[in-house]
């Protein structure tokens, strides 16, 4: 086909100076069915022949279709079928057929079978979609692995992550509150994957939710719905924009001390850079989602509570083994059934009608809180002198100076016996208590139990104590000995 410049040029030798056709032809070196082609029409439409037949190709076909077929359950996505394996065993079985054929009908063969994606019309608050990624953190100056949750607004494009330490039901869950929490709304229609956090059984269309997820969706009052198996796509939205925060904002790998820390540090970084975001029509994510925001379900009073409950029970160390972490608890807890409120970053336990609260820790570690074993090791001293500098981390000043003055007057041995009896009276009186006898003790430079006993039974101030309203107008008179013979009819 001729370019543009060099149509012009026939045309116009033709048609306005009168130059023959033969003259024309011989001058621009081409056929003078061509310059009659386009004196015609200055851009002729190229009209398509009929399709030559492909005898070989016809005769080779339905092998090939039955190769494939024979061949299908014997594959895997690096040992798949290629075009030069089909064409070898044409070959070996008689067949008179090139590779390059056998290869353009495997190609048209999967052009066939490739979906075609429909353009999705999006509007406010009506639909948002949820994803995990996995990203590499430095957490306390150590590289570690960690989960990326997004929920993802589809209307405005707003963006909502957090870092989870797992990838489990308990941080699925959080993420959505999180996430609920800083849209000050619900997108109607929420798109997943088949996560076993939500999904705990499919079969064909029909979908049975975990019990968690159920009380989630029933909680904030939205539909969740479902991709295909095996079809990311179906929410292709957050699959694109989770790797684009991962290269564009976790790039190169963020640092913090905590968890926490830096995934709000990033949650920042997103949310500056989003807002200079424009999509085709000139809106920025900040004016769409201000757009969107009015058409979200509101939020309930309450936030849902994604606590797991296990039930357990406390063994003779004191200590509740909870996802292959122990955890310790009062030593008078020991031997008894506990109940434990699984958090995302912490982990209540209650028993005996009261409750202790630690802190989350990854799993293969271990969570010994000594100031739980006080009773235990105001009574064993060699224990004390084995668990003194855990002890004393957890106690900090002034037992860390009082440790240090016995230790030197009197070696470690008596110093643990005498620890033992301080560690006693921190249980019966409480460690603030103790902690300005200590301190009133040592700086009159006594560090003997008598000093610290005198200052522990040292007579209080009158104590306030503060009455209801609805009792303050009562007068309550002091009793007396008489009042008692009036009861008892006169009788002593």
């Amino acid at each position: 086909m001729l370019r543009m410049d060099q149509v012009h040029v026939i045309r116009h030798k033709v048609i306005l100076e009168g130059v023959s056709i033969r003259t024309v032809a011989r001058q621009m070196g081409v056929s003078r069915n061509t310059v009659r082609k386009y004196l015609q029409a200055s851009e002729p439409v190229r009209q398509e022949s009929q399709s030559r037949r492909k005898p070989v190709l016809e005769k080779v076909a339905p092998r090939i279709d039955e190769l494939l077929e024979e061949w299908r359950g014997r594959t895997t996505p690096k040992q798949r079928i290629t075009g030069s394996r089909i064409h070898r065993q044409l070959i070996e079985e008689g067949y008179e057929v090139g590779i390059t054929t056998v290869r353009e009908y495997l190609r048209e063969k999967r052009r066939q079978k490739q979906e075609v994606y429909i353009p999705l019309v999006y509007f406010p608050g009506e639909c948002a979609q949820v994803d995990f990624f996995e990203v590499t953190v430095e957490e306390a100056g150590e590289l570690r692995k960690a989960w990326k949750f997004l929920m993802r607004l589809m209307y405005s494009g707003k963006d909502f992550m957090w870092l989870y330490d797992r990838c489990d039901q308990l941080s699925f869950l959080d993420g959505h509150v999180r996430a609920f929490q800083f849209f000050k709304g619900v997108a109607r229609r929420i798109i997943y994957d088949n996560l076993t956090a939500a999904v705990k059984k499919r079969v064909g269309l029909r979908i049975e939710l975990t019990v968690r997820f159920l009380a989630l969706s029933s909680h904030y009052l939205f539909e969740p719905c479902f991709a295909r198996p095996g079809e990311g796509h179906d929410k292709g939205g957050v699959e694109s924009r989770g790797k684009g925060i991962r290269l564009q904002h976790m790039t190169p790998i963020p640092r913090g001390e905590t968890l926490t820390e830096i995934a709000e540090s990033v949650l920042e970084e997103v949310e500056v850079f989003s807002a200079r975001r424009v999509d085709r029509e000139g809106k920025s994510v900040t004016d769409r989602f201000a757009e969107e925001q009015k058409q979200l379900l509101e939020l309930p009073d309450q936030p849902f509570d994604v606590s797991e409950v296990v039930l357990s029970s406390v063994s003779k160390q004191a200590l509740v083994r909870i996802d292959t972490v122990d955890y310790s608890v009062p030593s008078h807890w020991a031997r008894l059934p506990v109940t434990v409120y699984v958090g995302v970053t912490d982990i209540c336990l209650s028993c005996c009608g009261e409750h202790v609260t630690v802190d989350k820790v990854r799993r293969g570690k271990r969570k010994v809180q000594y100031r739980h074993y006080l009773a235990e090791l105001a009574r064993k001293p060699q224990a004390v002198r084995q668990v003194i500098p855990k002890l004393l981390e957890e106690l900090g000043e002034p037992y860390n100076r009082l440790w240090k003055l016995l230790s030197e007057s009197h070696g470690e041995r008596d110093a643990a016996r005498v620890m033992a009896k301080v560690l006693g009276a921190v249980k019966d009186h409480g460690q603030e208590a103790v902690s300005q006898a200590l301190l009133k003790a040592l700086e009159e430079g006594r560090v003997d139990l008598l000093a610290l006993r005198s200052r522990l039974q040292e007579p209080q101030g009158p104590q306030q104590i503060e009455v209801p309203q609805s009792l303050s107008t009562y007068r309550i008179e002091s009793g007396r000995i008489t009042d008692y013979d009036t009861l008892l009819g006169g009788r002593l």
